[in-house]
């Protein structure tokens, strides 16, 4: 049995009331909440470590770069990267593929050149291309999705061609759920020379991601969706490319030696980390990644899919309701609409009930206009939710769809 109760009783905003119900939180696609030991994580590294990271010859210093390149190390560790070097801090999954669009970008891809991307993207794994277009004529190919909301693999599979150079992918949907077989997707794109950058910001919450099995070629992913700090993301890449790839950003720390004729920069990752990292919050993000270890990933991840499974089957109770989202491996996302009930009316009404859930595009708008929508209700869950909640929830859904009816 999993225990929910322990779970809960070590986040503290999960004790709040809104307008006087207790807070029911189905946010957590957008972020999720914290456990005690992080926020206590961060109030202890203000108190006792508080030093810039990096050539500091006093104790304060070496003990913060010693935290802050311990956390590189442990984000190493989860995600199974060869090399710690290979893991790059960013502020988050968009400054990754930001970074990665820009470096990586402007020195391999020339005009005439193609990425394939899906149709169920983010906007932050559209528009940095988008950017990009801007200085190179480059090209973007969009897979389709069925009536599931899977990807089209044979569609992904005939976009390839001698123009196609890289592939940046969604390794799960932030609407609909779906978990797309990125592992399958970089095998085929390897087969034909094309390196793969993999969105893992949905991914990472709910999934054991080993990069080295998956041989993915980027990585990014945020650390507030998978109960650490806000500010803090990761890049992985393969040693090659990011020894190959120029840096992003100028200033301290991404050089080796500077004068007003040449510059010539540091080694990895500080090449792509210019300017005072926020060693806070890496130190906190390792303390979230220990606590996932602790509480037991794989029971947490197991017991994600039954609320989800729980959830579908109670909204499908009630009239009306239509699901967006129901490919066979999902996480636990579930969007919807309640008959022509707009989904920020709705959004708006749940809360006053307690609880909080996502209205809107949820910054995918190319995928909504697929599906003909505007926008969704979008209920997420983690670890420390509960069935109860979700009786709850239906509940007031019902409610809902009831008054605006």
């Amino acid at each position: 049995m999993f225990d929910t109760t322990k779970i809960r009783s070590q986040f503290p905003i999960l004790t709040k009331e809104i307008y006087h119900k207790p807070l029911i939180y189905f946010d957590n696609a957008a972020t999720s909440q914290h456990p005690q030991c992080v926020i206590d994580r961060i109030a202890d590294s203000y108190y006792r470590v508080n030093a810039n990271v990096h050539r500091g010859v006093h104790t304060l210093s070496i003990e913060a770069t010693e935290a802050h390149e311990a956390a590189r190390r442990q984000v190493q560790t989860f995600i199974n990267a060869r090399h710690a070097h290979e893991i790059i801090f960013t502020r988050g999954t968009t400054e990754a593929i930001n970074l990665v669009a820009g470096s990586w970008g402007n020195e391999f891809l020339h005009d005439g050149d193609e990425i394939i991307l899906s149709v169920m993207e983010h906007h932050s794994n559209i528009v940095p291309w988008q950017l990009l277009q801007r200085h190179k004529a480059i090209k973007l190919r969009v897979i389709p999705i069925n009536e599931r909301g899977e990807l089209d693999l044979d569609a992904y599979r005939a976009a390839f061609n001698e123009h196609t150079r890289l592939v940046s992918i969604t390794h799960a949907s932030n609407v609909l759920g779906t978990i797309n077989p990125v592992q399958e997707m970089i095998a085929y794109a390897h087969e034909q020379n094309v390196p793969v950058l993999v969105d893992g910001a949905q991914a990472i919450p709910h999934l054991t991601v080993d990069v080295q099995a998956l041989d993915a070629d980027f990585y990014v992913f945020s650390a507030h969706k998978v109960y650490g700090p806000t500010g803090i993301g990761i890049l992985y890449g393969k040693e090659k490319w990011l020894d190959a790839m120029p840096p992003y950003q100028g200033g301290g720390e991404m050089i080796a030696h500077v004068s007003f004729e040449h510059t010539t920069y540091n080694e990895l990752p500080y090449k792509f980390e210019a300017g005072t990292p926020d060693y806070i919050g890496t130190r906190a993000f390792a303390t979230a990644l220990e606590w996932i270890e602790a509480t037991g990933a794989t029971e947490m991840h197991a017991y994600e899919q039954e609320l989800l499974h729980y959830a579908t089957a109670k909204l499908e109770e009630i009239e009306g309701i239509r699901i967006y989202g129901t490919a066979r491996q999902k996480t636990p996302v579930i969007s919807f609409l309640a008959n022509k009930i707009h989904h920020y009316d709705m959004g708006m009404l749940l809360d006053k009930m307690g609880v909080a859930v996502r209205t809107g595009h949820h910054c995918a708008q190319p995928l909504m206009s697929t599906l003909g929508i505007e926008g969704t209700v979008r209920a997420s869950f983690a670890a420390y939710n509960t069935r109860e909640e979700i009786d709850a929830f239906a509940t007031a859904v019902t409610k809902c769809c009831n008054m605006l009816r």
